[in-house]
């Protein structure tokens, strides 16, 4: 092979390439960021931390643009009153294959959580969870136990939460399989842990591959198909209460407000399942907990384009979206966390969900109009979380028995809430980098 047919194939090579890479359109599309690395793109800092290079992305270029990751395009909107054009179509954007590829590429595995929480099960779960939870709690610290326990205020929430739902969904009366919760439990850390490099396709060679090829084997073993149901419902209930209490204790008038509020409650209580079917309001509690969802609730609404559509902006701008992309939505950067919706957003204000008289505060605004959506922790349209109101009811139920069952208080009263884990953006509920130390022990009741 001469010198000049190397040429003439490495020159062939590099115009399939520049064709692979650059899109052309005789329509107008959202600005394009391709990034310096041929192929890669923004994979790598998309990766690290989603939402500070979002926000570089948004300052740059606007509510809307498309960035190279790995090879895909993912087109990025961030306007919250254009948010319906993505959620409203089926027909040209589709949820189902992209929820499909990080099943396959996860667990390799079909299954349907919809019948755990829709129907007459839905109501069953309360109760049963508010037993399992009555118990666990009972076996935590024994009645007569005088003395402070200590333990990480993240490990007691994840643990005991993710305990009481495996046995509420699992356990007992359901499958009477018999295994041991705490051993689920640790396996499903481990698997916990790299759950993000599965979804993005990123596991290291060595240990990564090993453990993920030791999943795969063991497939239809119990532990993982009961870890592939808990990654929508316990991945998210945990960390929220964690990060509800977290902020409570580290907010005095936000602690007491709530614990007045729960006092009443005690008083008032007829039946042994608090906040079912919501028999009493409690305004400040729920403004409480929307508001640590707010802070710390991060994940992308996807779509897949499966048909070229004209996304039309709230502003009357248009961009077209080319088959085969994603499009993705981040309600983490707006509306959760724009100073133009929420004053001082990165502050806890308990009660910021609330107006003046106490009623529950309902109108948001951007650009001078009324935002639809103003924080959407649980995603919204087909992607929504299935077990939302199932979730909201067990955080209602574990923060109440905790506050009112046992004395909580930070071990340092100087100490605030960890640093969220930056890798974790897109993924539900954030978890913290690190963990905050409390003591409890059971009230006094004398």
């Amino acid at each position: 092979m001469t010198w000049t047919t190397l040429l003439l194939m490495l020159l062939l090579l590099l115009v399939l390439l520049f064709f692979t890479l650059t899109r052309r359109s005789r329509y107008r599309e959202p600005p394009l960021d391709k990034g310096i690395i041929p192929w890669l793109g923004h994979a790598l800092e998309f990766g690290r931390d989603a939402a500070k290079f979002l926000t570089r992305m948004k300052l740059k270029h606007g509510n809307i643009f498309t960035v190279r990751a790995a090879g895909r395009y993912v087109t990025v909107l961030l306007d919250p009153h254009s948010y319906d054009a993505v959620l409203g179509d089926s027909e040209c954007l589709d949820f189902t294959r992209y929820a499909q590829v990080l099943m396959d590429r996860i667990f390799n595995l079909q299954l349907p959580l919809d019948q755990h929480f829709l129907g007459m099960n839905a109501a069953a779960l309360d109760s049963i969870i508010s037993r399992h939870l009555r118990a666990l709690l009972k076996a935590k610290t024994p009645t007569n136990q005088k003395d402070w326990k200590e333990e990480g205020l993240f490990h007691l929430c994840y643990s005991l939460l993710f305990k009481a739902g495996y046995l509420t969904l699992f356990g007992g009366e359901q499958n009477n399989n018999g295994a041991d919760p705490s051993s689920v439990y640790d396996e499903y850390k481990k698997f916990d842990g790299l759950l993000t490099k599965m979804a993005r396709g990123t596991l290291r060679a060595g240990r990564d591959t090993f453990c993920y090829s030791g999943r795969r084997q063991r497939k239809t073993d119990l532990i993982v198909v009961l870890i592939c149901a808990f990654v929508c419902f316990q991945g998210n209930v945990g960390p929220a209460a964690f990060w509800l209490l977290g902020h409570l204790l580290t907010n005095p008038e936000a602690l007491t407000a709530v614990k007045k509020e729960f006092s009443q409650i005690s008083q008032m209580e007829t039946t042994e399942i608090p906040f079912k079917d919501k028999p009493v309001d409690t305004p400040v509690f729920d403004s409480a907990l929307q508001e640590a969802l707010r802070l710390t609730a991060a994940p992308f609404i996807t779509r897949e384009v499966v048909q070229e559509k004209s996304l039309r902006m709230a502003d009357g701008q248009e961009y077209l979206l080319r088959k085969g992309d994603r499009v993705c939505l981040f309600p983490f950067i707006s509306p959760q966390m724009d100073p133009e919706v929420y004053h001082e957003p990165q502050k806890f204000k308990h009660n910021r969900f609330l107006n003046e008289d106490g009623s529950v505060k309902e109108n948001f605004y951007k650009g001078g109009r009324r935002l639809k959506y103003y924080t959407m922790p649980w995603g919204a349209g087909t992607n929504g979380c299935v077990g939302k109101q199932f979730a909201i009811n067990t955080i209602r139920q574990f923060v109440y028995k905790f506050l009112t069952s046992f004395d909580l208080e930070l071990c340092d009263p100087n100490a605030s809430v960890p640093e969220i884990n930056a890798s974790r953006y897109g993924f539900g509920m954030l978890q913290p980098d690190g963990d905050l130390l409390v003591r409890y022990k059971p009230k006094n009741k004398d």
